[in-house]
């Protein structure tokens, strides 16, 4: 066991203390003993404010960017999440660039990599009204239940004629839903007006 050095040298100073002779050595003795009694209590109560000074010292820094692992529960995390992937309007982003996609692979004759974008269409449009359930209404009825399937047929056949028949389907399908929507200002934008017809080769 380590001795304290505190502890040696306060006992030194009252074995030098207690050498002094008379009345004026009690006197310096009590003084000492109070001075000591005083210096203990004011170490004592010291000693938490210091431990949690170095406990807070030790704790280790939180990265700033770990913004889910930082929240202070799984509720706010959720929360965030949620937030995060945002309602419809993203997965019907992700929709249009793979429509445009569709087009650009018939047009190459490419009927493979047409049915991946399709089918892709169709997992988009389903987890993005599982997000905004007032959308799958009309999602269900004027596309996924309706045209999905015929249209991949079409394009399964490898037959330009009926696969560019089915892309028409498919451009009608989605304007009509976007009008039953009340977003008909979809359709006026260049995304619909330059897949209206096959390229001319």
């Amino acid at each position: 066991m380590v001795a304290d050095p505190y502890a040696i040298t306060v006992g030194r100073f009252v074995q030098e203390t207690s050498r002094v002779d008379g009345k004026m050595g009690e006197t310096m003795k009590k003084w000492t003993k109070l001075a000591i009694l005083m210096l203990f209590g004011a170490g004592l109560m010291a000693a938490p404010f210091m431990k949690a000074g170095q406990a807070q010292q030790a704790a280790p820094q939180k990265n700033v960017n770990d913004w889910l692992l930082n929240a202070d529960n799984d509720t706010e995390r959720f929360t965030k999440l949620q937030t995060f992937l945002r309602g419809f309007d993203q997965p019907m982003w992700e929709v249009g660039e793979r429509y445009q996609r569709v087009y650009d692979a018939l047009a190459d004759g490419n009927y493979e990599l047409a049915m991946y974008h399709w089918e892709k269409i169709k997992s988009s449009i389903t987890t993005g009204y599982m997000k905004r359930p007032k959308r799958q209404p009309n999602s269900d009825a004027m596309f996924i239940k309706n045209v999905y399937d015929p249209i991949l047929a079409s394009f399964k056949t490898k037959d330009a004629n009926k696969a560019w028949e089915g892309f028409d389907l498919g451009r009608n399908a989605c304007m009509a839903c976007h009008v039953a929507e009340e977003v008909g200002f979809m359709n006026d934008q260049p995304l619909f007006r330059r897949t209206a017809f096959p390229p001319k080769k």
